[in-house]
């Protein structure tokens, strides 16, 4: 795809980076380049086929409240500036830039693979969070379906799960999700970042606008699926003073608690990000930079287990307090309801099943 330093409308990232797995990358290097290599459209995106063997996935950090993840999607047409997925694109031979929000590999047998490793004798119905990486809900599975095949499977086996996401497209699968919380199978964390469009447009370009997100927020809770606000990633100078507002609106459309993360641009992040922010920002990029590093005690990443997700120093410590006092004025006396795994089994499929 060309890399030819410009902003590339409905896009998060505007360049490709180096892959740093390889030592060779080709396409239109300067502005005023003429030729491009592929015919193809070049803000189209591509869905490639991936044939994966397993896809539940053991997940060892001691920051996340899950051990396990599926991933349908690997890339994410959201195409967010920020995503710290992004580098997981280059075990594939791709960019973590715009190939990350172009190149979707799609895997088809996820429901399949995911029924499968279910039947295995040692599996116990632990929760799965749905997905780790990339949104389950993100664009394509409009058509696609796997993120509903899945919640198919997990209703008729009662396994629980969790799910993060910040598309609204969650609330066609309300039928599935309902019938998955009577029972204390599901949890919902949807993802709220902004509720200034103008932000949003440029930061998360294809996801729900957020005024959408808090809709869905309400939708999720009057059917009685359990539901929590994510305020993440929080960007100091940036979406940050709106955190209030967004715990605010997220409990009133009755969502029963809330998290966040500080932002860190691991890996390849780090230069799609500071380039989108000078793109669109370039009044406060460097206040935005100097803020976020000096959370991550001088770089713009920190990789430490326990502090990774919500930083050090004095800027994190003033997200944290103000996080903190806002989530107790407006969440006082809510909290999510446990999973239950205990409800987990495997269904009959023949005669011989039924004296198991």
């Amino acid at each position: 795809m060309p890399i030819d330093e410009k902003a590339v409308k409905g896009r998060g990232a505007g360049e490709q980076v180096p892959n740093r797995f390889l030592q060779h990358a080709y396409g239109v290097v300067h502005v005023e380049g003429v030729d491009h290599i592929e015919d193809e459209e070049p803000n189209a995106t591509r869905f490639i086929e991936a044939f994966p063997k397993s896809i539940i996935n053991k997940v060892d950090s001691p920051d996340l409240p899950f051990s396990y993840t599926i991933n349908p999607y690997q890339g994410c047409e959201h195409g967010c500036s920020y995503c710290y997925a992004r580098p997981t694109h280059e075990y594939w031979g791709y960019s973590a830039g715009l190939d990350f929000e172009r190149v979707v590999l799609v895997k088809r047998n996820a429901p399949e693979l995911f029924e499968k490793e279910l039947q295995h004798r040692a599996w116990k119905g632990v929760p799965v969070n749905l997905s780790g990486v990339t949104d389950p809900y993100q664009p394509r599975e409009r058509t696609e379906r796997l993120t509903r095949r899945i919640l198919e499977i997990a209703l008729e086996y009662k396994q629980p799960l969790m799910l993060i996401t910040k598309n609204a497209l969650i609330e066609r699968d309300l039928d599935l999700l309902a019938p998955l919380a009577q029972q204390r199978l599901v949890q919902v964390a949807i993802s709220l970042t902004t509720l200034n469009e103008d932000l949003r447009r440029v930061l998360e370009p294809r996801t729900s606008t957020g005024a959408k997100r808090v809709r869905t927020i309400a939708a999720l809770s009057a059917a009685g699926v359990p539901t929590m606000a994510m305020i993440a990633p929080i960007i100091p100078a940036l979406n940050e003073p709106e955190v209030p507002t967004l715990l605010k609106a997220a409990a009133e459309a009755g969502a029963l608690s809330a998290s966040y993360t500080v932002l860190r641009t691991n890996g390849a992040v780090k230069p799609i990000f500071e380039a989108w922010l000078h793109r669109h920002f370039p009044d406060r990029a460097a206040k935005i930079i100097a803020q976020t590093s000096d959370a991550h005690g001088g770089a713009m990443n920190d990789s430490v287990f326990g502090r990774r997700m919500r930083g050090e120093g004095v800027f994190a410590t003033n997200i944290q307090r103000m996080f903190r006092v806002m989530r107790t004025r407006y969440f006082a006396g809510r909290e999510l309801p446990e999973l239950d795994s205990s409800k987990f089994r495997v269904p009959p499929r023949g005669q011989m099943d039924l004296f198991q």
